[in-house]
């Protein structure tokens, strides 16, 4: 918007060294820009749909009484941040190095932060396009949210979900004491990322689902042996097996009476 008064004589926009307007008449060819007003007090352009190429000094030129004067005027195009790149998800053994990547675009440049989406996480973990995990453990694992943000907009954010893989570790394996005649179970508690899968042995003997008066309940994270009538025969010592392909591991437990 150019101020003028009546003492106006000519007037015209310019963008660099391209005339926009001179008086009503349109220089460029650009369709975007249109002329808003030429009046006694005001000769102003409008610029739709503005873009990043439109940034630069704009002259408003006037010639009043053969006196020409100019004002000039700078545009700032600003942009909201757009996250133009991002690592997908990842899968990696416990003890491996990750290195995740988050690339945005924007004006002013986006700042760009990695987060780790968990409980016990707490503030940023890095304020930077890269994040390195070095000898990553189970508790890293989950979903990190990289954000991008320039305060012309709401900041953009993305995740990648980073999943630990690691050995079969049991976590619970009670002994029990059941009278003869009563319904018996024992439990085999196990975290493992894959799952673990578990078998069941008595001394030394593996034991088959629909063995007659047992049943084997096999989870994602427990396995249960199910004993629907106890006997004296099915007293003694049992043998929990969790295993998954990074490994296995077994906790001995006893049914007694």
């Amino acid at each position: 918007r150019c101020s003028v008064d009546n003492r106006v004589t000519r007037v015209a926009w310019r963008c660099r060294s391209s005339i926009l307007y001179a008086g009503n008449d349109k220089w460029c060819l650009d369709p975007r820009v249109v002329l808003l007003a030429n009046t006694n007090t005001q000769y102003s352009i409008l610029i739709k749909d503005v873009d990043v190429y439109d940034e630069g000094p704009y002259t408003c030129s006037v010639q009043t009484d053969n006196h020409p004067k100019t004002s000039r005027v700078h545009l700032i195009v600003q942009v909201s941040p757009k996250i133009t790149e991002i690592s997908s998800d990842i899968s990696i053994n416990e003890g491996g190095n990750v290195s995740l990547t988050c690339i945005a675009t924007g004006r002013p440049d986006p700042t760009i932060t990695w987060r780790h989406i968990s409980p016990k996480a707490v503030g940023f973990i890095s304020e930077d396009e890269y994040l390195e995990i070095t000898g990553i453990t189970r508790e890293q694992s989950g979903e990190y949210e990289c954000s991008a943000s320039n305060d012309v907009a709401a900041p953009v954010v993305q995740r990648v979900k980073v999943t630990v893989n690691y050995p079969p570790y049991i976590s619970d394996a009670k002994s029990t004491g059941v009278p003869v005649g009563q319904k018996g179970i024992l439990l085999c508690e196990a975290s493992a990322v894959p799952s673990a899968d578990f078998q069941w042995y008595k001394d030394d003997k593996r034991l088959a689902e629909g063995q007659k008066g047992l049943k084997v309940e096999n989870k994602a994270f427990f396995s249960r042996l199910t004993f629907f009538n106890v006997s004296e025969q099915d007293y003694g010592n049992y043998t929990c097996v969790a295993s998954n392909q990074l490994g296995n591991t077994n906790a001995s437990m006893i049914l007694y009476g």
